[in-house]
């Protein structure tokens, strides 16, 4: 078995998760596969997986290995489009990390029509909480906020900001907002994400910049239960353009101090050092930006 043969099988060995999984992939037996990955162990001289009887856990060293096995296929399939003539043509793996709610109503809509312009390529999404580690397998990441890696890229794709509303039937009969302070007299929806201050919110009017403590009945760490728990009337939420600027337009949110926005939350996408020459970085990056910019137009007519 040859150095590139060996990643390949380690890569398909961690997609399907299991010898047995991957062994029915392969056609072969499970045997098989163990032995193959003993070979490999045998030949670097290190153990890649920990077994157990129902899952695989891959080692630190495991993990170092699967992220370069992903780089190094990749750089090959960039080199051999080159090498027939093309490489300006998207082609390949291209794996993209996003937020859940963020990743599920805007990144997965546009990854679909993105692939159907480039039938030679193949995508996969990541969904995940956290922003992904450098040493986790991904073309680029889809990010709010400063880039929390100083050792990956940073490409900003979109300013940002998020905004405070709330549902007419909330509103209605509510002592009146004019002011940030005025916030503490209300049910406030307050949400945990990452290391944000919990419950604390900031509003910026020009050079004006006032933190409130805000509090209410209710609170969680994911932002789509937050915006349903506003729609009921439940309380105020603060979330951005990209979560409730349909809601806006309709009529089923209201905006509360439009004078006053939140701090940045801009749009970034995060990539290892290696990734920008790849033609389907490239090509999503672009789609991706004038997409987001196009939607962004939408939304600030509310």
């Amino acid at each position: 078995m040859n150095a590139v043969s060996d990643l390949e099988f380690f890569l398909q060995l961690n997609q399907c998760g299991s010898m047995v999984a991957t062994a029915r992939q392969l056609g072969v037996t499970p045997p098989v596969i163990s032995r193959r990955l003993q070979e490999l162990e045998a030949r670097l001289g290190i153990v890649l997986l920990r077994r157990t009887t129902r899952s695989l856990q891959l080692t630190e060293a495991g993990q170092l290995y699967l992220a370069e096995a992903r780089r190094l296929l990749a750089e090959i399939a960039e080199l051999e489009g080159r090498v027939r003539g093309d490489p300006n043509q998207p082609h390949g793996l291209l794996r993209v990390n996003a937020s859940f709610g963020f990743g599920r109503r805007h990144i997965a809509p546009l990854l679909a029509d993105f692939a159907r312009q480039y039938p030679r390529l193949e995508v996969e999404l990541q969904l995940s909480d956290s922003p992904p580690r450098r040493q986790e397998g991904f073309d680029v990441a889809i990010r709010f906020g400063q880039p929390p890696d100083a050792r990956l890229h940073a490409s900003l794709l979109l300013r940002n900001r998020r905004v405070l509303c709330a549902a007419p039937a909330y509103l209605a009969g509510r002592p009146p907002i004019t002011q940030p302070r005025d916030l503490l007299r209300h049910d406030c929806i307050v949400i945990r994400e990452n290391h944000d201050t919990h419950g604390s919110w900031v509003l910026q009017q020009g050079e004006r910049e006032e933190t409130v403590k805000v509090r209410g009945p209710l609170s969680s760490n994911d932002g789509e239960t937050a915006v349903q728990w506003a729609m009921q009337g439940l309380g105020l939420v603060l979330r951005s353009w990209w979560d409730v600027g349909e809601l806006l337009r309709s009529g089923q949110l209201q905006r509360v101090l439009p004078d006053w926005q939140s701090e940045p939350a801009d749009i970034y996408a995060l990539y290892p050092p290696a990734q920008p020459q790849q033609a389907k970085l490239r090509a999503w990056l672009e789609f991706l930006r004038a997409a987001l910019q196009s939607q962004q137009a939408l939304a600030v007519r509310c």
